[in-house]
């Protein structure tokens, strides 16, 4: 009972911030010209660890970028973070995707193209350095980097796994 009531209690602290990463346009031709249609890609996060991707598709931008929003906070997702940057290395994949995400010292910043520093920043990382290699399609950026962020473990997550205690100072943790 107290474990929820202060999980309600971070909730109302931290609230979401959104953004829209990217608005996307489509044009379906018809006997009378073209008809447009718009799709939103949205970030939704707290930047103390939860973090979430939507994607929304209307007649008008607007309402795409609502129903982006809506998906976003049904996907939320935790990720796990060390002090303002991330526990370790990690490479995520998405597609034709690949983003290496690396923790950097304090004051770096966010070294990240749009849809990566979007998810990033929303998910709270103050510092890190990345780099995509091939497609660099904001859909693709955004999934790949979610993708790498789920990987990511800490030492006390590792050693619940393996069943054992690792050294204090054991290699990258």
């Amino acid at each position: 009972m107290e474990q929820e009531a202060v999980r309600i209690a971070e909730q109302e602290e931290k609230p979401f911030e959104d953004t829209v990463v990217k608005v996307f346009r489509c044009a379906k031709v018809v006997k009378g010209g073209r008809r447009f249609s718009f799709a939103a890609l949205v970030v939704v996060g707290d930047r103390a660890g939860r973090v979430g991707v939507g994607y929304g598709k209307a007649n008008e931008v607007p309402q795409a970028v609502e129903k982006g929003l809506k998906d976003a906070k049904k996907n939320l997702e935790r990720i796990i973070l060390s002090n303002r940057t991330i526990p370790h290395k990690v490479v995520g994949k998405y597609g034709a995707t690949k983003i290496i995400m690396v923790p950097a010292s304090p004051g770096t910043g966010v070294i990240a193209g749009t849809g990566a520093r979007a998810v990033l920043e929303y998910a709270g990382v103050q510092d890190i350095l990345t780099k995509v290699y091939g497609s660099t399609s904001a859909k693709n950026v955004v999934k790949a980097t979610l993708n790498g962020l789920r990987k990511l473990r800490n030492k006390e997550i590792i050693e619940s796994i393996r069943g054992v205690a690792l050294a204090a100072n054991g290699p990258g943790i």
